[in-house]
């Protein structure tokens, strides 16, 4: 009976220790940091408006809260695209640079792949959808790190003087 009871609080302690962990101030998820897209150079706009629709998708898969880009955001997205093609391989090659709130460039993005076209403009849905997945990821990540070193930033504490007793001697400096 009593070794019953002893798991049961020991059951209870660590259900409370879990439970409070859960209370703490990092988040895994980008969730709630509002990030707005600009812009995407370099390809025509067909193709930039169909990888704008895999970046929104590719975005709610990630829990990254992606906005208009007349919204408000902490942080802004400009891409950019670029194929190249090398012994018969064509390569789309990507670059994304995130602006935080005050215009100043907080990260760049960048990578490449192949793909099954000749130019940007023959890019179909899977190479499209591969690209924004691969690039929201990178996002993602980003975000998640910024968001955990904002919330565990704690402000300054104030500076802290001595006091001096009216009893003690005052010390002078030399």
């Amino acid at each position: 009976m009593a070794g019953m009871k002893h798991a049961w609080r020991l059951a209870a302690m660590v259900l409370t220790a879990a439970l409070g962990a859960c209370q703490g101030t990092f988040s895994g998820s980008p969730e709630g940091v509002p990030v707005a897209l600009e812009s995407i150079d370099g390809a025509p706009a067909p193709i930039r408006t169909a990888l704008v629709d895999e970046l929104a998708s590719a975005a709610t898969d990630r829990k990254v809260d992606l906005v208009g880009a007349s919204a408000q955001a902490r942080y802004r997205v400009r891409g950019y695209l670029s194929t190249s093609t090398e012994d018969g391989e064509t390569k789309v090659a990507y670059v994304w640079d995130v602006f935080d709130s005050q215009k100043r460039r907080a990260k760049r993005l960048a990578g490449s792949s192949p793909v099954p076209a000749s130019s940007i403009s023959d890019l179909d849905k899977a190479a499209l959808a591969k690209l924004a997945q691969a690039s929201m990821d990178e996002i993602a990540e980003f975000l998640t790190a910024a968001k955990s070193e904002t919330v565990s930033e704690t402000p300054e504490a104030p500076i802290q003087t001595a006091e001096v007793s009216g009893d003690e001697p005052a010390v002078a400096l030399q």
